[in-house]
This record gives structure tokens, sequence and C-alpha cells, in this order.
């Protein structure tokens, strides 16, 4: 099997260099084992059947012994044996600050005990599905960091990507293995078998499928919207007893698999703090999973393009946050109580940032660039007030379409082509 290069592997390089075992976590699917493998040398695998009871075994009565091998040396789903967290971390020590030692990966919700925390010994570093990039449907014209280094330079792009398959693309999420299959019936089966492990195998410390499917098909009912967590718990009470605590404890459950990831609010200080929206965003960490828990296809998007654009935003802030993750991106998004919105605000770690709407087709584009433009006056306006402490403004003002060609307007706000984006 050839490798597909993952953007991934030049952060889990640095991580190898910094520090002395470096931790990558994730959803299940999304290749975790597979790159990490890439850089080690050595390997240990507790999900292999025939030595996963003398392995455990050894774990249990000698964890140190599993750490003879070449390094690095890296050990896949290491919470199976717990030991091996406070036996790394001492071995890191002992070595005297040499890194580069360990790769360890994992997705469980469940609780693990550390006696230890792992600071400055064990580093995390997550990783998500593939982009449209990493699975070579976005021709990557458009370097994301090149248009923040650069903006005068972009002069147009054009992308490859139709709309039937930006929609199978959404469908099928951008898990390794779907792209691994040859049928088009069976790369949309990924999501759909993720989705059912989910909910039937992978809650391991709650124990009721039935509620966990129907908060994930609620999630998914309100996915890149602003509903609040009474509007999802009360869905779901529709049809289950299900109380506050128990409803929390499950949703908890499912951020710690990766699966559930909320967006957070920007709430700057252009306007009055009452009229800002702070809920979170619903969101999951691949809208494949959305997808599967609607029972959709492909084919039933070509009459409803309003779910699509909920979809297709899932999409862009899932590809958003792997191409800004060299700088330690982060995504939140604006609403305010008069309809001024951004649906994503991406920030870098130097302090530039963008303001970006989301918009499947041509024909919203003025809309959401008069949005954007809106909030660029705002601030500005509140910087000739708040001289002292001034906001930066927008370093750019994006649009992200599903559409072919890609554009500057006349007042700045840039048009890019989701299938054009790289990082």
């Amino acid at each position: 099997m050839i490798y597909k290069k993952r953007i991934i592997d030049e952060q889990l390089n640095l991580k190898l260099e910094s520090f002395g075992a470096t931790l990558i976590v994730g959803p299940k699917g999304c290749g975790k084992t597979t790159s990490a493998k890439q850089k080690a040398k050595s390997f240990i695998e507790f999900q292999d059947e025939e030595q996963r009871e003398n392995l455990l075994s050894v774990a249990n009565i000698s964890p140190s012994k599993l750490l003879i091998g070449d390094k690095p040396r890296l050990f896949d789903e290491w919470q199976d044996a717990p030991k091996l967290w406070g036996t790394i971390r001492k071995s890191v020590d002992d070595l005297g600050g040499e890194n580069g030692i360990y790769i360890l990966t994992g997705s469980s919700s469940k609780d693990i005990f550390k006696p230890h925390t792992g600071t400055l010994r064990i580093s995390q570093l997550k990783m998500y599905p593939m982009s449209l990039f990493e699975s070579e449907e976005s021709n990557g014209t458009v370097s994301l960091l090149e248009l923040f280094n650069h903006p005068e330079n972009f002069d147009g792009c054009v992308s490859d990507l139709s709309i039937d398959n930006l929609i199978f693309a959404i469908c099928r999420g951008g898990w390794p293995k779907s792209l691994m299959n040859k049928a088009d019936r069976s790369k949309l089966e990924v999501a759909k078998d993720l989705y059912l492990q989910t909910y039937s195998v992978d809650i391991s410390n709650v124990d009721n499928p039935r509620w966990t499917q129907a908060i994930l098909q609620s999630y998914s009912r309100n996915i890149c919207t602003l509903a609040d967590t009474k509007t999802i718990l009360e869905d779901v009470k529709a049809n289950f007893d299900i109380s506050q605590p128990t409803f929390d404890a499950y949703v908890q459950a499912l951020e710690k698999l990766y699966i559930i990831e909320d967006i957070d609010a920007w709430s700057p200080a252009i306007r009055s703090k009452s009229v800002i929206r702070a809920s979170k965003k619903r969101n999951f960490i691949d809208p494949s999973i959305a997808v599967s828990a609607m029972g959709l296809s492909p084919e039933y998007f070509n009459t409803d393009f309003k779910t699509l654009g909920f979809l297709f935003e899932s999409l862009c802030l899932r590809d958003l946050k792997i191409y800004s993750s060299h700088n330690n991106g982060f995504i939140s998004y604006y609403h305010d109580r008069y309809g001024l919105e951004a649906d994503g605000v991406l920030h870098l770690n130097d302090g530039r940032y963008a303001l970006i709407e989301f918009k499947l087709g041509s024909h919203e584009i003025d809309e959401g660039a008069k949005h954007l433009n809106e909030i660029e006056r705002l601030i500005k306006e509140y910087n000739k007030t708040e001289k002292q402490c001034p906001m930066r403004l927008p370093n750019l003002k994006i649009i992200i379409t599903g559409t072919q060609f890609g554009y500057k307007r006349e007042d700045g706000v840039l048009v890019i082509p989701i299938g054009c984006l790289k990082d």
C-alpha cells in the first residue's frame, strides 16, 4: 500500500525533535497508526489478538520490558496497558532529555488514570481525517499560509472538483480506509460502519447504545447551527427518558472519542456583550458522521441543498483546521442578535486572523461579502473610540465556495473554491 502524505507528518517530526515521547490522538480510523509507523523503527500493537494476552500480561507485571526495541518505538492503542504511561515518562527522564524515543497512539472514551501528567515528557498531537488536499480532491493551487503572507499575490484559481464529487466527498468523509476501497458503495460504507461502531461499541463508560444513537442523530440534524444543549436534549427526550447529567456524560464521551467537536464563539468588543451569541456551534470531526447518522446517500442531496449547505460548512471547517495546524490555528465563529455573522473566524498563533463565510453556491456570495465587510467596518469604528486598545483588523476576508472559479472582489473579499485550498 502506498502511503499518502499527511499534513501531520511535519508536525510529528517537530514533536519528535522536541520531546521524549509523542501521543497522537484523534478519532478511530483517521490514520494515526499508519502515520506513526512511517516514523517508528519498532512497534507494539495491543490490538494484535495473537499477541494481545501476552503483551497485556507483560505490561501489567513488568511494563519496562516492552520499551526494549529500536527507537522511536510505537505503542498502538496504549490505553489498553495504562501502566505504560508512567513507565514511558520515567524512561524519558532516565534517558536524560533524549528526544524522539516513543510514539503512542490511542482513541478511547475511557478515563485512564495517570499518576503523572507527562508534561514536558509526553507531548500531544491531534490528528484529523484526511482533508480534500490530502485525499487529492483539492488541486492545492491556493495555499492558506501563502494567502496570509502575501494576499496581494492571489489572482484567481480554478477548481477541478465538481458538485457531484464534492457531495460524494462529504458523504464518504476523510477516512483513509474509504480511499483504499475501489467501488463507490464500499467507500461510503466506511463512515456508516464508524457511526455504527461509535454508538454500539466505543462508548465504553455508558451503556445505552440507543441513547448514544439518538444524540448523534440530533446533533446531525443540528450540524453547524447554534442549537443549544436544551434543544438537543429535548429532541432526544421526545423518544427516551434521559436526564441532563446522563445526557452530558454521553456528549463528553463522544468528545473524548473525537467524534463531536463543537465550534466556540468569537466575542470581540465591537458590539455590546449582550448582543453576541456565545453558544457553541454544533459539529462533528467529519461531516460523514452526520450523513451516516441521518441515513442519507449522495443522491438525496440532489433535492436538498439546504442540508447540504450545513454539511459543506462542516467539511470546510475540518479542512481549515488541518491546513492551519502548522500555525496552531483554531476556528471560532461570530454571530450577533442583529443577524450579522461570520461562519468562521480562523485565528493563527501570531495574532493574524481571517473572517470567513461558507457558501456552497454563487448566489449567496454577495450577502456573505456584505457580512464580512460590515464586521470589518465595526472593528474600524470601535478603534476610533478605543485608541488605547485597538482591535486588529482582519488580515483576510474569504468566502469559501463549492463553485469552480476563485477571484478577488473589488471590496477585497477573496472568493476561493474549497477544491483549490491546501495548507
